[in-house]
């Protein structure tokens, strides 16, 4: 009869794999949860805004005004003036500061696509500092 003996040194074997299989399950179903709710996070709710309360930056002593007029037209300070011209007579106006802010006036019919080709026009000509001009203090409802 034999007997074995077990030395110090000899251990049983140890399992160094890990089972992830769980772990990929959880993940895609963690997944598939996200790609069905991100949709959902993002509403989109008309929402009548409040008008602001801050107060209106002070005004400088020699404001350069571009209106645009509810026939699409454009006026530099009281004078009209052309789109292809408008560059140039900011130019003169402004003795060719380009970093001095211009504000700009719109009639409330005049279009979104008009404002910003004028808005371009400004930024090609390096006026990058434009002010969009408003009624202060008044609603919607106030008006005639």
């Amino acid at each position: 009869m034999a007997l074995r003996m077990r030395h110090a040194d000899e251990s049983a074997p140890d399992a160094h794999e890990l089972n992830v299989t769980p772990l990929i399950d959880v993940m895609l179903v963690l997944l598939v949860i996200f790609m069905v709710t991100a949709p959902l996070s993002t509403v989109n709710v008309p929402v009548d805004l409040p008008a602001s309360t801050a107060k209106p930056a002070p005004r400088p002593n020699d404001p350069v005004f571009v209106t645009i007029k509810a026939d699409h037209g454009l006026a530099l300070g009281d004078e009209d003036v052309a789109n292809e011209t408008l560059t140039a007579r900011l130019m003169s106006l402004t003795d060719g500061h380009k970093d001095e802010r211009i504000f700009l006036r719109a009639d409330k019919t005049v279009d979104y696509e008009t404002l910003m080709k004028t808005m371009d026009l400004m930024r090609k000509a390096g006026f990058l500092k434009v002010a969009l001009v408003n009624l202060q203090g008044q609603d919607e409802g106030d008006s005639p």
